[in-house]
């Protein structure tokens, strides 16, 4: 990891045209750099955790660059635990790269992706499941994402995580006290119940992953189908608005349209797929193998037929094509008389007719998306949720280590092999909070912030 020594700098909003941007200072020179640069429009002093009214000037030219509003956060009270200015500029790409050049002149190095929050981890403001939650709010696509973000920044998980660890730390220390010493020189006590409460508050956790991570990351979603059979009509009708071309010319679509919604708090991507049909030309050709790769990346899919027509061949090819992936079969323009007969085109996906004109059964329809991705088991929204692949992954390992503890018991192993498990569970939990975490695995987690934050 980098340095904490020196002081670092980055623009912390979006490049682009906004009413503010930021230029963030973390570090020892943060207030004498400042100081260089500033001059307040009255007074002399730089009073912590209050806004001052000036203008950053060029110190070489005395040339004004821009109006601004400076805090001073003064360490240890502030996002870093260091001294952090943050210079509040007008949101224009100019005068922040001018106001971020004066303060890299003077020695000021410019921060690298997530070194702020490195900072606040390394530092010891929040713990590394909170630094992940930073990015998760910045990130969130919905309203349970995001509650679920700032409930693991407000340490809930970390709360738990610490709890379950310290119990078998406990343990871990006891068992490796019988190792070391006589049997009667050291207390009896009970690590079952521990052990058993402990692994019983992992598999509460994991229960939760599966829905979390869906909250977090999001659903992709394809629809596919033969052309013409109403795919992006469905698309417009499930996003609420006109987003791809609809007419009545089959292969109006030739290329995949991805676009985003929210159902009921789970951030969906829908992607409207060409016709997957032989293609005329080069162009269609290439539109339908896109088609292809797109439901091969899906988590679900639609697959759309024309209710008003008879089945066709290319829509049993179609079919052939989803290899057991979780589907529904969705028989579209209900609103008119029906000729198709579905038996045995989808058997093992759930049936649903709508009509993309007129809106009936959409409702159904996202109610049975809702219900295949989460298989029936949704876990109410406002319940803390483990979010993190991450998190998941390390509360499987720590659970596999003390079910490996409970086996070494049933056999009536030594000691010595109860200790090694446990220990790589005690590890595991803490590659959450961070107690145990590698400095590969914190630069591959901060990488993914973006620069300033």
């Amino acid at each position: 990891m980098y340095s904490l020594d020196d002081t670092i700098a980055a623009i912390s909003t979006p490049l682009g045209e906004g009413g503010i941007g930021i230029v963030r200072l973390s570090g020892p020179d943060s207030v004498a750099i400042l100081k260089k640069i500033f001059r307040r429009a009255k007074g002399e002093g730089l009073e912590s955790y209050r806004l001052h009214y000036g203008h950053i000037i060029d110190p070489d030219t005395e040339e004004e660059v821009d109006e601004v509003l400076v805090s001073y956060m003064k360490a240890p009270h502030s996002y870093t635990r260091q001294d952090v200015v943050e210079i509040n500029c007008h949101g224009g790409i100019v005068p922040l790269r001018r106001v971020l050049e004066l303060v890299l002149r003077y020695g000021v190095r410019l921060a690298h992706p997530g070194e702020m929050t490195s900072r606040a981890f390394l530092l010891g403001r929040i713990d590394l499941a909170q630094a992940e939650a930073v990015l998760d709010i910045v990130r969130a696509k919905t309203e349970a994402g995001l509650r679920a973000a700032v409930s693991q920044l407000g340490g809930w998980l970390s709360q738990e995580i610490r709890r379950v660890r310290a119990e078998l730390v406990e343990v871990l220390a006891y068992l490796e006290a019988t190792i070391d010493f006589e049997e009667d020189e050291i207390p009896e006590r009970d690590i079952w119940g521990p052990l058993k409460r402990a692994r019983e508050k992992i598999e509460a956790l994991l229960a939760s992953a599966d829905q979390g991570i869906i909250y977090r990351q999001g659903v992709r979603v394809a629809i596919v189908g033969r052309p013409n059979v109403g795919k992006s009509s469905l698309l417009n009708a499930l996003l609420k608005t006109s987003r791809a071309i609809v007419a009545p010319i089959p292969g109006t679509t030739r290329d995949t349209v991805e676009e985003s919604c929210n159902l009921q708090g789970v951030p969906i991507s829908l992607i409207d797929t060409a016709g997957i049909a032989e293609g005329k030309d080069l162009v269609e050709r290439l539109g339908v193998e896109r088609s292809r790769e797109a439901l091969q990346r899906a988590d679900l899919t639609l697959m759309v037929v024309d209710g008003s027509e008879p089945l066709q061949e290319e829509d049993r090819e179609i079919a052939n094509l989803l290899n057991g992936k979780p589907s529904l079969l969705v028989i579209n323009k209900n609103d008119l008389s029906q000729q198709a007969s579905i038996d045995g085109l989808l058997p093992q996906a759930p049936c649903l007719s709508v009509s993309a004109l007129t809106g009936e059964g959409l409702k159904e329809l996202e109610e049975a998306i809702l219900d295949t991705i989460f298989s029936g088991k949704v876990v109410v929204s406002d319940a803390p949720l483990v979010t993190n692949p991450r998190h998941k992954q390390a509360l499987q390992s720590a659970l596999e280590h003390l079910m490996n503890v409970e086996g070494a018991r049933k056999e009536a192993l030594p000691t010595d092999f109860l200790a090694i498990d446990l220990h790589g569970a005690v590890n595991a939990l803490g590659e959450i909070t961070g107690e145990t975490a590698t400095e590969d695995l914190l630069e591959v987690i901060f990488s993914q912030f973006c620069i300033g934050k």
